[in-house]
């Protein structure tokens, strides 16, 4: 394991969340936050949000399965079971009714964790992610190709390669390629990337998108979720800029929520907690209350 990187007041552990061996970075005290990462990140990723959470909360940031300090096993990258891995680590803690933030995938598990387990989450914000109820019509058909590096990443031989390789790479080509160049030091590409230079961890990610396409997408398109309500308040931020996750395609959640709100922020991309703080930490405080 490589070391782990130091943030002032910020504490480590590790917890068994049913059978899972999950790391954990802690700071603060009082009810607590917890913000659940993305691909291809880790903890570290909330390097920029810690410390202004912290003043209010306690801040509970789990690396999730495969990524990180957790454990990485060869199997279980289903979005479903990231949600409840989740679920095993607050019960494993003893705590419900928390604060969740959650980007990217760990956006998608947060969103499964609100509809399965409701009595876990008061209040949710969720940062450049999709949710569980998409729509498939010309208009998301006409994006499709801005998903085309999931094909390369969850591809037999040639996804672990190119997940590795992401690793190795010189960080000013690694944060040109991820559009993080004003965000990242050569420092955090080196801490959230050199992750895949275990194969382990570069395999988590060719499960991840692999159980996505393969077993996830299609069951998700014909309506998994419809028989499911949201209903923690939440709150969805979402970056203008990614080139990925177009605002124009997050509609059709509306019949589902109860009360969700979603902010387009400027000038931000799909990193949009490293890329505007500022906005995301005072709009997370105005919506959770400040402790």
């Amino acid at each position: 394991m490589r070391p782990l990187p130091e943030l002032p007041g910020v504490e480590h552990r590790f917890v068994d969340a049913g059978g899972l061996r999950m790391h954990v970075a802690e700071a603060g005290s009082g009810d607590p936050v917890v913000l659940l990462h993305g691909w291809p990140q880790h903890w570290w990723c909330w390097r920029k949000l810690i410390p202004g959470l912290a003043e209010h909360y306690r801040v509970i940031c789990p690396d999730l399965r495969g990524f990180g300090w957790s454990d990485a096993p060869a199997r279980g990258y289903e979005k479903e079971q990231l949600a409840a891995d989740v679920a095993e680590l607050l019960d494993a803690l003893g705590l419900h009714d928390v604060r969740l933030i959650g980007h990217d995938w760990g956006g998608v598990a947060g969103f499964i964790l609100c509809v399965r387990r409701p009595d876990l989450v008061r209040r949710y914000v969720a940062l450049n992610t999709a949710h569980l109820w998409p729509r498939v019509d010309r208009r998301g058909l006409r994006n499709l190709h801005r998903f085309a590096y999931q094909w390369v990443i969850s591809a037999p031989v040639l996804g672990k390669r190119a997940v590795g390789r992401l690793g190795r790479m010189p960080p000013l080509r690694s944060k040109r390629l991820l559009g993080v160049r004003n965000c990242w030091t050569d420092e955090d590409a080196d801490i959230l990337l050199g992750q895949f230079r275990d194969e382990q961890r570069a395999w988590a990610s060719v499960q991840l998108y692999r159980t996505f396409l393969l077993r996830e997408v299609g069951p998700l398109v014909r309506g998994r979720y419809r028989a499911l309500r949201l209903h923690p308040p939440t709150l969805w931020l979402h970056g203008e800029r990614d080139v990925v996750i177009r605002p124009e395609m997050l509609s059709g959640y509306e019949p589902y929520a109860d009360e969700l709100e979603i902010e387009f922020v400027p000038d931000a991309g799909h990193f949009i907690a490293e890329q505007r703080p500022e906005i995301v930490l005072e709009r997370a405080l105005d919506f959770f209350g400040r402790g």
